[in-house]
């Protein structure tokens, strides 16, 4: 993968560098869905942090759980979860701007005071679309898009996953090295300059 290639996967549409893993054990909830898909979408989020070498914990010492996934049939149920304005604010706004753009996808990161990843939430509208999408491969592309702070133009035009026999649903190789090289322990938790993707591309290069 070229440093150009890489570059692109964290420059944002206003042009700016912003990369950004997670610096803490990655504790998941998971609500709006039935108990018998708890497994399926775990293990998809298991998968992306056993690849990239991470963590995950039963529980956050600062957050009690710090990547959480919210199911919805409209945008107008999340204003209704308790207590969702306290951790997202900006909830209200954010529904209205949801709805207005018919999204059926959105992902807020906080970070902390190094520029790591501590938390994430995860908003999912499963409109016709998404409901299409099996569970195990709805679970694995959204891992890989939680993973890493991604530019926000990332995935647009080309999913993360890619398929085998056009049924079984596997990470594209590229996404996968780069994620992996992106928690390489002598790599910055957060970076704003462009010369970070060449960094990123040789250890890419040097796992291959």
């Amino acid at each position: 993968m070229s440093p150009e290639a890489v570059e692109a996967f964290f420059t944002r549409t206003d042009g700016s560098y912003l990369f950004a893993r997670w610096g803490r054990p990655i504790a998941p909830v998971i609500f709006g869905v039935e108990d018998a898909v708890l497994p399926v979408l775990k293990g998809g989020i298991k998968a992306v942090v056993a690849m990239a070498r991470h963590e995950m914990a039963e529980t956050d010492p600062e957050l009690g759980v710090n990547l959480m996934l919210f199911f919805c049939a409209d945008w107008d149920e999340l204003v209704a979860v308790r207590d969702l304005d306290r951790l997202v604010p900006e909830l209200a706004d954010l529904v209205g701007r949801l709805k207005a753009a018919d999204a059926n996808q959105y992902r807020i990161f906080r970070f902390d005071a190094a520029g790591a990843i501590k938390a994430c939430f995860v908003f999912l509208r499963m409109d016709q679309h998404l409901a299409a999408v099996p569970a195990d491969r709805l679970a694995l592309s959204q891992a890989v898009q939680s993973i890493l702070l991604w530019s926000d133009g990332a995935f647009q035009d080309q999913s993360p996953l890619a398929l085998i026999d056009g049924d079984i649903a596997v990470i594209r190789p590229e996404v996968g090295a780069l994620i992996r090289a992106a928690y390489d322990p002598v790599m910055p938790v957060m970076a704003q300059d462009a010369s970070h993707a060449l960094r990123l591309a040789a250890r890419v290069e040097a796992s291959q």
